[in-house]
């Protein structure tokens, strides 16, 4: 079959170009964020960027996966990374000038997470038509270890360009990225899946077609409320480690830049790890255990004295790798069972509910972070993804022994 012969070079050359665009909107987003950390010193200000961030996955992204189901996946892709660009560009133009609006700032962070509403479930949803079933895990492991590549690189770079320049001039770098990535893209030939029934079906009928696809998935619905809790805890801890560096271990734009880059590496050296070898056997234990690891390093990194800054390091690059433990075997269990023609929904309907829950959990940390402190929240945090770890084990554990027993497929 071409597609098992042939698909690492295709999907290598899409994410050759994906990391270009990765690795420039990285740098881009941590100026940006850093740019309203020093603006403003406010985690409300921080929390109201990462809710808009999340409002047009949440709201949007609900619909977004019809159209993915529906038209060319690698169009929508090329049109989403050129509209991100295409902002970057736009707010790079308004501080130039002088207009320099924090409301400005909000708007771009918008664009941007609509782009990537349509672009990260398409790329996902494109994978499975590429790549053989056997192979989804570790083709999930290497796409992760090339955009953890990215994201640990990302931050370095971005903090480069805001000691040496400003916000203006590091937004272009984004533009770059984009062109690249949509000129490689442009050159893969993405198989055509045939859905019989696509252009009987109402949009609404489409969408609930999804809906039934997650409903009648037993294993998915298991996962759902450890990965909602997982959510509402582990969106907030990323977007308040500004936060924490500057005003806890009292650092800079550089101690952030390797922050972020030590939680890339550890994101990065995990994604290779699964890439290589496929992960544990048991991946729903994978996921469980990874789970109760994000609360222990979040319980130790609010638990340590404001001097042990290299401490707090370790504890965040510990802290990466556990996001792949739960994200790979996750996305590549999705991909494995929901057939071709409901991906692209399902997908944005589990980001979408996912999205719904973050903001949530960013109006509960962003007080309370205000009020007790980053660390105290940490300490809370950690405690609780500790008990959802262990409640995702015991929600999900049959299917492991049922895989290992009866090496039955999934529905």
């Amino acid at each position: 079959m071409e597609r098992t012969v042939n698909w690492r070079k295709s999907f290598f050359t899409i994410y050759i170009g994906q990391a270009f665009s990765l690795l420039s909107s990285s740098a881009v987003q941590f100026s940006i964020i850093w740019w309203i950390t020093i603006e403003t010193g406010s985690a409300m200000a921080l929390t109201i960027a990462s809710v808009i961030g999340l409002l047009p996955q949440a709201v949007i992204g609900l619909f977004a996966g019809v159209w993915i189901d529906r038209f060319n996946r690698k169009k929508i892709m090329i049109i989403a990374d050129s509209a991100i660009a295409l902002s970057s560009f736009l707010l790079g133009v308004l501080f130039i000038i002088g207009i320099e609006s924090i409301i400005f700032v909000y708007i771009v962070l918008f664009i941007r997470a609509l782009g990537e509403t349509f672009h990260k479930p398409a790329l996902q949803a494109a994978i499975p038509q590429l790549v053989p079933p056997s192979e989804l895990t570790k083709a999930g492991g290497l796409g992760q270890m090339i955009s953890s590549s990215c994201s640990m690189v990302g931050p370095m770079l971005g903090a480069l360009l805001m000691s040496v320049t400003s916000l203006q001039y590091a937004l272009l770098v984004d533009v770059l990225g984009a062109i690249f990535a949509v000129i490689t893209l442009s050159f893969v030939k993405i198989p055509k899946y045939t859905v019989n029934q696509r252009s009987k079906l109402s949009f609404m009928q489409d969408m609930k077609q999804g809906i039934r696809a997650i409903q009648s998935n037993k294993a998915l619905l298991r996962l759902s409320i450890p990965m909602l809790i997982s959510t509402l805890i582990f969106v907030p801890i990323g977007t308040l480690l500004p936060l924490m560096v500057r005003d806890y271990f009292n650092g800079t734009a550089w101690h952030n830049g390797i922050v972020q880059t030590l939680f890339s590496s550890g994101m990065l050296i995990a994604a290779m790890v699964i890439g290589i070898t496929g992960g544990l056997k048991k991946q729903f234990f994978m996921i469980s255990l990874s789970t109760g690891l994000l609360g222990i390093c979040a319980l130790i990194g609010g638990i340590l004295p404001s001097h042990l800054f290299s401490v707090f390091c370790i504890v965040v690059f510990v802290m990466g790798t556990t996001g792949m433990g739960f994200n790979i075997p996750f996305t590549s269990y999705i991909q494995r069972t929901i057939p071709a023609e409901n991906l692209g929904k399902v997908f944005s309907l589990v980001t979408s509910v996912m999205s719904f829950a973050a903001p949530i959990g960013m109006f509960i940390a962003g007080p309370i972070s205000e009020i007790i402190g980053v660390s105290s929240w940490m300490i809370c945090a950690g405690i609780v993804m500790i008990f959802v770890g262990i409640l995702c084990y015991f929600l999900t554990r049959e299917f492991d022994i049922s895989l290992k027993t009866h090496r039955i497929n999934f529905p």
